[in-house]
């Protein structure tokens, strides 16, 4: 009896991935421009919303997105969801102000999670005007710092996108293999949200560049921020632990430390006690007990950087000599808003994962070619 009710939630499984599919075919979405050539000065003009609007990788991710988060079946869980893509305002902020936020950094700083940082109580977050509104979309903002992995507009989107993707995969493949479902809500739930602060995190510059990242817990802050702003906007004690697992899974004594770490850190920041709100256990030193498959499987899908980090890196390294003998940029053009534009225009029109890939069977000839596609030489 118990294989027959698993086969009927793997035959569910498979309905609702075929809804995913189906959806993603429908959706509307913004009007995306469809991508043509233009040159270095036009890239110049661009904003990184325009670039990410432009794109056509961009626009896929974002329809799946939009369309996979449309199949939560819990509706609650389904609107938070939906909230935080149309606007992913930092308003875990709302809370503190002058003293609220004195005080959280001095407990941050007492427990060393501010460690190696020269920051006071008004500097120690990421700038934000408005707790209400997010500094850029979800849309235009970087999967990850300026040298790092997605790290062009657009980034977030397809960053998530393919974790989604490989989550929804991994289900499957439990379902077939081992005669169960994880709880798709909380896995995707947590999967779509796991960076949802990093258009907070990484705000672009005038020189086409993203703020760098700063260190909160042992991890980058946008992480325990993310998993802050869930408790604040009252996601699922579920959601949020599945979600602070996604940088690490709970299965050694070492790692569930630091998942313990970014909750209780998280917690602070949201005004919570993490044990009272299920995110711990009652004696606040692992996760709620017996730990749950779903931040495992959260784990495992946030493991596309294990190429795109490295192919970030070595496209970038390789798109500087295409900038210099294609574009006739030079000195300090290479280290500023030129290369950038053309870099960013670049790799939200084709992907950096996919110019990567040109390079790796072409090399810079093959890159080059790649890159006239979308920025006319010149």
């Amino acid at each position: 009896m118990e294989f027959s009710a698993d086969r009927r939630r793997v035959l569910g499984l498979m309905a609702t991935a075929g809804a995913v599919a189906a959806a993603s075919a429908v959706l509307p979405g913004p009007a995306w421009a469809k991508a043509r050539p233009v040159g270095l000065e036009e890239c110049l003009a661009l904003a990184p919303r325009d670039m990410a609007e432009r794109s056509a990788p961009v626009a896929r991710a974002w329809k799946h997105l939009r369309a996979t988060a449309a199949t939560i079946k819990n509706p609650g869980l389904r609107a938070r969801v939906m909230a935080v893509l149309d606007d992913p305002a930092p308003t875990l902020l709302a809370r503190l102000d002058s003293q609220a936020r004195s005080e959280v950094f001095q407990e941050l700083t007492a427990k060393g999670w501010l460690k190696d940082r020269e920051d006071g109580p008004d500097t120690f977050l990421p700038p934000a005007r408005d707790a209400r509104r997010a500094p850029q979309p979800f849309l235009s903002a970087p999967g990850s710092g300026y040298q790092s992995h997605h790290s062009y507009p657009g980034g977030l989107v397809t960053h998530t996108a393919a974790n989604v993707r490989i989550s929804l995969s991994i289900l499957e493949a439990y379902a077939e293999v081992s005669g169960f479902a994880p709880d798709r809500d909380t896995v995707l739930a947590a999967q779509l949200l796991h960076d949802l602060h990093k258009p907070w995190v990484f705000q672009w510059d005038a020189s086409g560049e993203s703020r760098a990242e700063k260190t909160l817990a042992g991890t980058g802050e946008h992480h325990v921020l993310g998993v802050a702003e869930s408790i604040a906007r009252g996601l699922p004690a579920e959601v949020v632990v599945a979600q602070a697992c996604a940088h690490t899974h709970p299965g050694a004594e070492k790692d569930e430390a630091q998942v313990v770490g970014w909750l209780s850190a998280a917690a602070i920041l949201a005004g919570t006690d993490p044990a009272r709100a299920g995110l711990l256990a009652p004696d606040g030193k692992t996760l709620p007990l017996p730990r749950r498959v779903e931040g495992f499987v959260v784990h495992l899908g946030d493991h596309d950087f294990v190429f795109s980090v490295p192919a970030a890196k070595w496209t970038i390294a390789a798109l500087r000599g295409v900038a210099e003998k294609q574009y006739g940029l030079g000195g300090a053009d290479l280290a500023g808003a030129k290369f950038n534009a053309l870099r960013n225009y670049a790799f939200s029109q084709l992907t950096a994962e996919a110019l990567y890939r040109e390079y790796s069977l072409a090399g810079a000839e093959g890159l080059a070619r790649a890159v006239a596609r979308v920025v006319r030489p010149a």
